[in-house]
């Protein structure tokens, strides 16, 4: 939302509307908040660096807007400073996904994904927290971003004072780890900046050794095109024979490098059940997922981050999960009885799941 700017002189003290800032935006349900300017020159190139790799494979909207999704002034002019929010929204301990990949009958959804979407509970939060800020100094200038636009969400958190960019590429938080979303409120009121948050991976390799499919090319350096997150989400088409066995039981991103990664011993549970597994989907047979009709997918993944992966891609990562699967009658029968698919996709990854378990499509 727009509002008319708020001349300078009008403002209260600043230091103090900043400390009511992150008490409100608790007191709405954010784990923390921090303030920041626009400025992100470092994080501006490494963003052109990846782009010119490929490595953002078909992401094109990651190239769409140029250099705006490093330049919050340029996305939404007048922003002079950026209040970024963090949620926290894990619904289970951490040992409970590690047991999870050790069960390669079972289908494995990453932790975000579990419960409702969290764009519109989020952007909400944010428009109330404006409000409140309106309420104190009256109209001022602001947009909330939820993922809804090209925003470095990571790079504003991490100078913000937030956490700090892993060597996964995903944000860190000492007493948080990486279980949470972020949202941003860019507002034209010139206050004060809080400190970046600083470094703490140290020498620890720990997510770069246990992707399943070695996309953590480097430390700081993601290539897209091999991440299991990409590949089960993003990718419109087939997903690449030598990454297929390497997913696994994952059919709906990846959480590998945040299940193994030390600082989320400290992960904070989210206690309101905003975020709760629904339908059983934090721990469902993958025979028993792979049956469900294109209606049954839109009422049980109603409201849902899986929603927007449609039913023809959540069968294509399924049968994947399926040839991974120790071989059972169950199995090849599920298999077999989506060997006739419509969709080319599906029959495609129908018979490579098969021809793992030694099985041929029936006419």
């Amino acid at each position: 939302m727009d509002s008319p700017p708020n001349s300078d002189k009008t403002l209260p003290d600043l230091a103090r509307l900043s400390a009511d800032i992150k008490r409100w935006a608790q007191e709405l349900g954010f784990s923390a908040a921090g303030i920041t300017d626009t400025a992100l020159p470092r994080d501006e190139a490494h963003l052109l660096r990846w782009l010119r790799a490929g490595r953002h494979g078909d992401m094109h909207y990651m190239a769409r807007h140029g250099v705006k999704r490093a330049r919050p002034e340029q996305l939404h002019p007048g922003t002079r400073r950026v209040i970024s929010v963090r949620m926290d929204y894990l619904p289970e301990p951490v040992r409970e996904s590690a047991r999870l990949l050790q069960r390669p009958e079972r289908g494995f959804v990453s932790r975000y994904a579990l419960g409702r979407d969290y764009h519109k509970l989020m952007r909400n939060r944010l428009q109330k927290l404006a409000r409140r800020m309106e309420a104190v100094i009256g109209p001022f200038g602001y947009r909330a971003f939820v993922d809804s636009a090209p925003v470095l969400e990571k790079a504003l958190a991490e100078k913000a004072g937030l956490g700090w960019i892993g060597k996964h590429t995903v944000l860190l938080n000492r007493g948080a780890g990486s279980y949470f979303f972020l949202g941003e409120l860019f507002t034209d009121l010139p206050l004060p900046m809080d400190e970046p948050g600083q470094n703490h991976c140290g020498s620890c390799r720990s997510c770069i050794e246990v992707c399943p499919t070695q996309a953590i090319v480097g430390p700081y350096q993601l290539d897209a095109r091999r991440c299991i997150s990409y590949l089960t989400i993003e990718a419109q088409g087939a997903i690449p024979e030598p990454l297929r066995a390497p997913i696994g039981n994952r059919v709906f991103g990846c959480d590998d490098c945040q299940v193994f990664c030390p600082w989320n011993k400290f992960a904070q549970l989210e206690g309101s059940g905003e975020f709760s597994p629904r339908h059983g989907l934090d721990d469902s047979a993958l025979v028993e997922l792979f049956g469900w009709s294109e209606a049954e997918f839109l009422q049980r993944t109603e409201g849902s981050a899986i929603r927007r992966l449609g039913h023809e891609r959540w069968l294509r990562n399924l049968a994947v999960a399926l040839g991974n699967a120790p071989t059972q009658a169950a199995v090849v029968e599920a298999l077999q009885g989506r060997a006739s698919h419509p969709s080319a996709l599906v029959r495609e990854h129908v018979q490579w799941a098969l021809a793992r378990h030694g099985e041929s499509v029936t006419p």
